[in-house]
């Protein structure tokens, strides 16, 4: 039996390869994006209790409403935003699902989504299968900054939406006053939607202000915005995230979402219910992840790598000039097998190849993890 493809052009993620030859090759994984240490343990004592307290049955499809509460009394705390948890707050298995889930709600064939790479690699296979069309813009190396006049070239009638993520992830870039400025200019008057991918909505240093669309009525009117548990709380494995959006969108958007996972691990949601009314347990992330980013900074200068500036999210950039010309898939996979250490090659985020010799590390990791890691980059 023959399957025609819905993804004909989408093969092995370069996750699974660099992981794979990390695991193969015992290298110190600095590639994919996960944390090395331990969640707090007052949460898990929280998901515990919630199984002990028999928890354990299917949560309302929208959500533990208790945790939809307290998050919006979160985003009331951090964003000024008033929401109403009934109708504008969806649990998701996932911040990655609660894109897919916008985009599938918002796209027929045909439609075009601007989306600026290096790119998150799951947002143009998620347009793709909609049968849409990614119209791809590259960010200004090498701060990576978006580059509006080429945004407003490239809107054209089939625009749907416009896909932004900050803290960014591969480059660490963020939004700024001047981008939302641009931003209001650029969808005032149209019917263009926002996909607003925040996972890294804590991890944002430097003292900088996270510039979440749920700042701003105007841009949240048009907008999906979407969020990790995991990231946030250093259990990615856990796969939780959810998804804001004023009540019209997130009606459409549920019946999506009812039909593909309908409810999420209910254990978790009781869990955080409790622990989101611990503001500083959130408000804590930023600075201890900006102190593990700083340490690797300073281990770094004993390289030959360049490190760039990363404002936010668990990723920061280098680039190996001093090192070597050969193109970054070939280094990150030669770096694995000879040096010990997996990276991710920033060209892998770039529908084409784009390749300007980036690589990407991970730095939400154990100090020794670093140490370790670093002692051998410091060798080549």
């Amino acid at each position: 039996m023959i399957i025609q493809s819905k993804l004909p052009d989408v093969g092995t993620t370069i996750f699974t390869v660099m992981s794979a030859l990390a695991a193969e090759h015992k290298a110190v994984n600095l590639g994919q994006g996960f944390p090395d240490f331990p969640m707090d343990q007052e949460l898990a004592r929280l998901v515990n209790e919630a199984v002990n307290q028999h928890h354990n049955q299917y949560a309302p499809m929208p959500g533990w409403m208790p945790l939809r509460e307290a998050i919006a009394e979160k985003a009331g705390f951090l964003y000024q935003a008033t929401l109403n948890p009934d109708t504008e707050i969806t649990i998701t298995p996932g911040g990655t699902y609660a894109i897919y889930s916008a985009l599938t709600t918002i796209l027929q064939p045909g439609d075009e989504v601007i989306v600026f790479e290096p790119a998150y690699d799951s947002y143009i296979p998620n347009i793709e299968i909609n049968g849409a069309k990614a119209v791809t813009i590259g960010l200004v190396f090498p701060d990576y900054h978006i580059d509006w006049q080429a945004v407003r070239n490239a809107i054209t009638p089939k625009t749907k939406a416009i896909i932004l993520n900050s803290p960014h992830n591969p480059t660490g870039a963020v939004l700024k006053e001047e981008d939302i400025r641009e931003l209001r200019a650029v969808v005032k008057d149209t019917n263009i939607f926002i996909i607003s991918d925040e996972v890294y909505e804590h991890l944002i240093f430097d003292g900088l202000p996270h510039l979440s669309m749920l700042r701003y009525p105007d841009l949240l009117q048009r907008s999906f915005v979407c969020f990790s548990v995991g990231k946030t709380y250093n259990c990615t494995g856990w796969k939780l995230g959810y998804c804001i959006a004023p009540a019209a969108l997130t009606k459409e958007f549920r019946k999506v979402h009812q039909f593909n996972c309908f409810s999420c691990y209910t254990p978790s949601q009781v869990a955080l219910a409790n622990y989101l009314h611990n503001r500083e347990a959130y408000l804590s992330l930023a600075p201890a992840m900006q102190e593990k980013r700083d340490y690797f900074k300073q281990l770094m200068q004993s390289t030959r790598f360049t490190l760039q500036e990363s404002y936010g999210s668990y990723f920061i950039c280098g680039t190996y000039e001093r090192i070597s010309d050969e193109p970054a898939r070939e280094l990150a996979i030669r770096l694995t097998k000879e040096a010990g250490v997996a990276t991710i090659p920033v060209s892998a985020f770039y529908h084409d190849g784009k390749d300007d010799r980036v690589l990407r590390f991970c730095f939400a990791k154990k100090k020794e993890t670093l140490e370790a890691a670093v002692e051998k980059l410091a060798k080549v």
